[in-house]
């Protein structure tokens, strides 16, 4: 890392720490069912909450037009009171959006003007902007697929909306980290190979993990290792919807038995790259990605089987996916330095 690239690299991060917060207070969102409470979207006007009663009680009797009042909350005694909760974690999460746009495009034009980014990282700045773009369309497309008839959203459009913060969180790392090796590690293309399939299967662990939040699937065959029954796969995986490939896709047992599967693939190609790869003389930096890689992925593992077992409380269920990031943070470090 040179001095010149500390400016950058602290703008990069620093982007990458408040990606972490959103995708935490969109867990929040979720697991506390507002995600469906402000009902439309503007860019400049809902930059802040409603600051009067009287536009408090206008947003309420606009949220009254859409089915998750009419079709669940009427029925639950909800309140202004209960409104404003659930409000305020939407808008936190669409505030948080906006932050991230200015924390990143005020600084670099600055550091475009300034001439303090070379091509190749303007390039990948560019890709970035787009990125970022794109994930403020999938949130709102995401929440409009639940103000049509059903009261809920799309679990493929959560799932898509989860797993592009991942992946932009990942490639905002991935730059960062450019800047900060210049210099390139031990290469052995074995451990890279192992690395790469290892990464593969973990954003496949996170698109399921958006599939059984989106469905609700972490509220049934609370049992492990088996299923219930006494079933390693049960019954429902293959007769809920009208074909096996619709069970695994759109079924709450199908789903949950490919995301609660998965995780043994995750940890087996994790705790493999590991063993690998005390065949090889690592670096410093390459044997503290891998023991941050295998402690994350266990502790990953027990909070996905805890997270079931208690029927997914919003404390376990946000610690399950904060760890994913954590892990995924390991993993695009782990892989930068097994990278030519």
């Amino acid at each position: 890392m040179t001095k010149s690239n500390k400016p950058v690299i602290i703008w990069l991060l620093s982007g990458c720490l408040l990606l972490f917060l959103m995708v935490v207070v969109g867990g929040i969102t979720r697991l506390t069912n507002s995600g469906l409470s402000m009902t439309d979207w503007h860019l400049i006007t809902d930059t802040f909450p409603p600051m009067t009663e009287e536009k408090w009680s206008q947003a309420f009797e606009e949220y009254k037009k859409f089915p998750e009042y009419q079709k669940i909350n009427i029925h639950n005694d909800f309140t202004l009171s209960d409104y404003k909760f659930i409000y305020f974690w939407e808008w936190f999460h669409r505030f948080i959006g906006r932050i991230i746009g200015m924390v990143f495009l005020i600084p670099f034009f600055y550091f475009l003007a300034k001439k303090r980014l070379d091509k190749s990282t303007i390039k990948k700045c560019i890709v970035l902007l787009c990125m970022g773009g794109f994930q403020g369309f999938l949130g709102w497309f995401m929440v409009k697929s639940g103000l049509i008839d059903n009261p809920d959203v799309s679990h493929f459009r959560l799932a898509l909306h989860l797993t592009f913060a991942f992946i932009t969180f990942a490639y905002t790392l991935w730059v960062a980290l450019d800047l900060i090796y210049p210099n390139k590690d031990n290469f052995y293309p074995q451990l890279r190979t192992i690395a790469r399939f290892a990464l593969v299967f973990l954003i496949i662990q996170i698109i399921y993990g958006g599939f059984v939040a989106g469905l609700n699937a972490g509220l049934i065959h609370n049992h492990w290792p088996l299923m219930s029954d006494g079933q390693f796969i049960h019954d429902s995986v293959f007769i809920e919807k009208n074909s096996f490939i619709l069970n695994l896709i759109e079924g709450k047992s199908g789903v949950q038995f490919v995301h609660r599967t998965t995780a043994y693939l995750v940890v087996a190609l994790m705790v493999l790259l590991y063993f690998k790869s005390k065949k090889y003389t690592l670096s410093i930096a390459q044997q503290n990605g891998l023991n941050a890689l295998v402690v994350l992925v266990f502790v990953q593992f027990a909070l996905g089987v805890l997270t079931l077992l208690y029927s997914v409380p919003l404390w376990l269920g946000l610690a399950h996916q904060i760890t994913a990031f954590f892990l995924l943070t390991a993993m695009t470090y782990t892989l930068h330095r097994f990278t030519k």
